[in-house]
């Protein structure tokens, strides 16, 4: 039988949540402790979860021993400082998207995890999802001919005033928080990095883009639209089209137990039904894989550079009013 694998939560946001349930549902891992930034914080989050441990700063769960993985769900700003002093503490890391908003940091991820042996992996829930496998799986397949074009979305409406995705300097904005997405699947479906990228933004007043609209620019003339942002209605769809047909993926981001996609080719439209499987339990099992038997993580560091790579040049792109050109 497998080791179990001890995991703490870095702190008590609510995307726990999503977490709290695979944790559970899994046979290698255990929900030993919560960490936030007051022990009395701490043990209101351990009482109302029934978490064994709780401790009263981050480095107080860092400093034990027996907890062998950590998630950091920090705000977007803590995410690369605290993966790294997790390594250096002997843990694994889970870390919420995005994984780091420079590529220096992202860098020092990647050489802490040589020098230390411990493995950080980008939490994309969705890449592990078996609708997604099956997408990637027809694509590569040639079923809509050669690909040429990919559209998606990802938008809510966040009233929220005071909420840190509004403020810059701890990396808000839509793009960071939502725009993510749809670049990490068209990065994933295309398979290799954008050779070039534009964008437009508007800004609130924190600074942060509230809507983003961007476009990608791959080899053999593939090209990818998207916008996201917080100030229009929940949209969350992707298109991808080929020479011969198309595939239409309604929830591409947050897919379930039973899901639907749509192969279209001229006027036929075929609906495939894919079984799925608790959306957040991929990514804990991927680790337990990577930890445990020595597997390569399904995310790569260098797959997060490249989504962190695309998002800094259309960031760029918007305040420059220019097309950038990504060195990969």
């Amino acid at each position: 039988m497998d080791k179990i694998l001890n995991w703490g939560l870095l702190s008590t946001a609510k995307i726990n949540r999503a977490l709290i349930k695979p944790l559970r549902a899994s046979k290698r891992t255990r929900l030993l402790g919560i960490a936030s930034r007051s022990q009395s914080s701490a043990d209101a989050y351990s009482r109302e979860w029934n978490i064994p441990r709780a401790y009263g700063s981050y480095e107080a769960m860092l400093a034990d021993p027996e907890i062998d993985v950590v998630y950091n769900s920090l705000p977007n700003h803590l995410h690369a400082e605290w993966t790294v002093k997790a390594m250096r503490a002997g843990k694994h890391v889970l870390c919420e998207k995005p994984l780091a908003l420079t590529l220096q940091e992202v860098d020092e991820i990647i050489s802490t995890s040589r020098e230390t042996g411990k493995i950080a992996v980008e939490a994309f829930m969705y890449r592990h999802h078996a609708q997604t496998l099956k997408i990637k799986e027809l694509v590569d397949a040639g079923k809509i001919g050669q690909l040429q074009l990919i559209k998606g979305a990802f938008t809510f409406t966040l009233a929220r005033e005071g909420n840190y995705r509004f403020v810059k300097e701890y990396g808000g904005g839509s793009l960071w928080d939502v725009g993510c997405y749809p670049i990490s699947f068209a990065r994933m479906i295309v398979g290799e990095e954008p050779a070039e990228v534009f964008g437009w933004q508007v800004t609130g007043p924190g600074g942060s883009d509230e809507s983003f609209y961007g476009q990608m620019k791959f080899g053999n003339d593939i090209h990818a639209q998207f916008d996201c942002g917080f100030k229009s209605p929940f949209r969350s769809f992707m298109e991808l089209v080929g020479t011969e047909g198309s595939i239409q993926i309604p929830v591409p981001f947050k897919p379930g137990l039973k899901n639907e996609i749509y192969l279209a080719k001229g006027e036929d439209l075929e609906t495939i039904k894919i079984k799925g499987g608790e959306l957040y339990l991929g990514e804990v099992e991927d680790l337990c894989d990577a930890a445990l038997k020595n597997s390569a993580p399904r995310i790569s560091l260098s797959d997060s550079r490249g989504n962190i790579a695309a998002i800094l040049g259309l960031l760029s792109s918007a305040r420059e009013a220019a097309p950038i050109r990504l060195k990969n």
